[in-house]
Parts: C-alpha cells; sequence; structure tokens
C-alpha cells in the first residue's frame, strides 16, 4: 500500500506520537469511560466508512462490526516474547520492522534553538510510570560523571514528561548535576524526538522516552529491574538495555550498578 490514508484511534498521551506520520488523515481520541464505553464511541466514529484494512492492537471486538476488506486482530493479554515481535506477528511481518518517530522542520528547528551543537549532548530519562523502576539519581549523576571523564564536553539533557509527580522525579537528578539541560515537560512528543535526534546517547528508566529515543535511531541504552527486558526492551538501529540482577521482573532497580550502565554506554558511544 504505497499511498495509504490511514486513520489512528489511540489514547490521547499517544496521540502525539502520529502528528507528523505521513499518509495520516485523522486521530481519533479514544477517552476511556466506564461501563466499556469508550468501544462504542469508536465504533460509532468508524462504521461510517468502508474500510480497506482495519488493524485492532487491543485485543477489541470493534473490527469484527465494521465493514472493511480485510482486518488484523491482535491477541490481547500478556505472554512471552517482545512485545515488538506480537506486533510483527499479528501483520505477519518476520522480522518485524524497527519502530519510527516522525518529526517536521518546525521540529527540528526547535530542537536547535534549545540544545547547543558543537558539545556531546547526553540524554537522561530518570522517570518512569512507577517508583519500583526508577534508578537511584545518584546512580544516573555517577553514570554522567564517568561518561564526561572520557567525554570532558558531554552536556547532559534531561527530559521528563508532563505534570508534577515527573517534574519532582527529575528534580534529584538536576539538584545533583551542574550545567543541564532542562527539558522536563515543556515539549511535544515530535519536538523531544527532535530534541533526542540530537543527541549522541540515551541513558533511561524502562519508559514511553526510552522506547521514543530507540525510534530515533539514536544509542539507547534502557535501565531495568521490576519489569522484563525481554518483552519491553528498547528496539532500534542502536537500542541496549542493561538489567538489575536478579528474577527477570522481580529485580530491585537499585541492584543495577553504575558500573555495569558505565560499560553498556561506553559501548553505544564507541569508547569501548
Amino acid at each position: 500500500m504505497p499511498d495509504p490514508q490511514v486513520t489512528i484511534a489511540c489514547g490521547p498521551v499517544a496521540a502525539g506520537l502520529f502528528e507528523r506520520m505521513p499518509g495520516r488523515t485523522r486521530t481519533i481520541i479514544v477517552e476511556k469511560r466506564r461501563y466499556d464505553l469508550h468501544w462504542l464511541s469508536l465504533w460509532r466514529a468508524c462504521i461510517g466508512t468502508r474500510w480497506d484494512l482495519a488493524v485492532d492492537l487491543r485485543g477489541s471486538a470493534v473490527t469484527l462490526l465494521l465493514r472493511t476488506r480485510g482486518r488484523t486482530i491482535m491477541r490481547g493479554g500478556r505472554r512471552a516474547g517482545h512485545r515488538i515481535r506480537h506486533l510483527g506477528g499479528a501483520l505477519g511481518l518476520t522480522p518485524a520492522p524497527v519502530p519510527v518517530v516522525w518529526t517536521s522542520a518546525a521540529d527540528d528547528a526547535k530542537a536547535a534553538s534549545l540544545l547547543p551543537s558543537g558539545r556531546t549532548l547526553i540524554a537522561l530519562g530518570p522517570t518512569a510510570n512507577w517508583a519500583g523502576k526508577v534508578w537511584p539519581a545518584e546512580r544516573f549523576a555517577e553514570l554522567f560523571a564517568a561518561i564526561r571523564q572520557a567525554l570532558p564536553d558531554a552536556l547532559p539533557v534531561v527530559l521528563a514528561g508532563p505534570g508534577p509527580a515527573e517534574h519532582a522525579m527529575a528534580q534529584g537528578l538536576l539538584d545533583r548535576l551542574d550545567e543541564a539541560v532542562d527539558l522536563r515537560g515543556r515539549l511535544s512528543l515530535a519536538e523531544v524526538a527532535a530534541c533526542l535526534k540530537r543527541c549522541q546517547l540515551y541513558v533511561g528508566n524502562d519508559s514511553g522516552l526510552m522506547h521514543l529515543s530507540a525510534a530515533t535511531g539514536i544509542p539507547t541504552l534502557g535501565l531495568f529491574g521490576p519489569s522484563k527486558a525481554s518483552e519491553y526492551a528498547p528496539v532500534g538501529r542502536q537500542a541496549a538495555f542493561v538489567a538489575a540482577p536478579g528474577p527477570e521482573g522481580d529485580a530491585p532497580i537499585a541492584g543495577l550498578a553504575v558500573e555495569d550502565a558505565v560499560v553498556a554506554a561506553r559501548a553505544l558511544l564507541g569508547l569501548a
């Protein structure tokens, strides 16, 4: 399908990922409602169109009730294996395509105005959607100090999502860094992606920012503790992860040693 017209249905948090998507004609924002009534609203928004292909990645019944020449429904629920493999498999794509993210010229210009050229930019993502996945701020600071020893021109760029919780979660790291560029909650997802594309490395907890970084293609290091890297490790042209010792998905993130992260970061930077 070389020139598709694509309609995206997604939650409000993810909507920004598709703002610059080629071929996107519409985004339907799905707000969760009691008694699963959001699915009825989605069906009403889609039933008036005769679709060529309907792809359902949530395992719902909505696409079964649409007029479409073809449909793909990915089974819901947790199962072994990486999520990207499940997504590709639903469409019969093996191996699964590497994720991508799109930016505009305006996004790239905004990033250039915020981040200096001529410096080694190290993006740090010290937040996550729950505290158990958050590597201690002092470990991030020690990691950056080790990088700066090898690359004296290194400049930290701290990223976090919007809202006071994310803002506060990143403050501990900012308090430990000098000269850091603070980009917490200031940018759209496309602008964050544009900023990441200017960086030479991203290091962060298992989070949406980690996956966004990997999708830009820059060297990306994910830090894992009580979540499964076998399912959620970053996927990209230059992506890697390190995990705390212990049972996968049940290891305290505090057990992840700075030295292990430094070794992996240096390898991604070509310093190993």
